[in-house]
């Protein structure tokens, strides 16, 4: 069983997987290759100063494995409650996670078709959001949500703070006491 499921390998969830696997927990991110990122074009993104979509997912997706995220080509089909947990089935087979984030981008098809509590969403071509908490919790126990999916800015910086967020939260709440993790340099 994973500690965290993670559906999106966009800023968000690349950036939530970083966090949950450098946290030592077992983590695997479902990812279709259909995320608006891959279409982007960066040069308003702290740090980069151009960098295309394709890229930025690409570089995220290695920093999560270089961690020990697992990332899975496959399209979560259903989410199901089951023994300890929640069960992922896919295009490629079926998995149990404890925790799972949503972090598709402006999909909400499968939050909706699984029962999650949705709201309009304020951005401009995005209709529908999950309607999740500010820490990223949603309406159904275990399955949190980030990034443009939870209705934040579409902006890929701040959707990946987002997610850096939520797997802070989950984190947190997995270990129960606040979870900090800070790099530094060495001297």
């Amino acid at each position: 069983m994973y500690d965290i499921a993670i559906i999106g390998a966009g800023p968000a969830g690349a950036s939530a997987a970083i966090f949950a696997a450098k946290a030592g927990k077992k983590t695997i991110v479902f990812e279709n290759n259909k995320g608006m990122t891959r279409r982007a074009w960066f040069e308003n993104h702290y740090g980069i100063e151009q960098m295309g979509g394709p890229e930025l997912v690409d570089t995220g997706k290695r920093q999560a494995e270089k961690f020990g995220a697992e990332i899975k080509e496959a399209t979560v089909q259903n989410i199901t409650e089951s023994e300890g947990g929640l069960l992922l089935e896919t295009d490629g087979g079926s998995f149990q996670a404890k925790y799972v984030l949503f972090a598709t981008g402006a999909s909400v098809d499968l939050a909706e078709r699984i029962g999650l509590a949705t709201r309009p969403g304020t951005e401009p071509r995005i209709k529908t959001v999950i309607d999740a908490d500010a820490a990223g919790k949603t309406s159904q126990a275990g399955i949190w949500a980030a990034g443009t999916v939870a209705g934040v800015s579409v902006h890929s910086i701040i959707t990946a703070g987002d997610g850096a967020k939520a797997a802070i939260n989950i984190i947190s709440e997995m270990n129960g006491e606040r979870y900090v993790d800070h790099d530094v340099l060495k001297a």
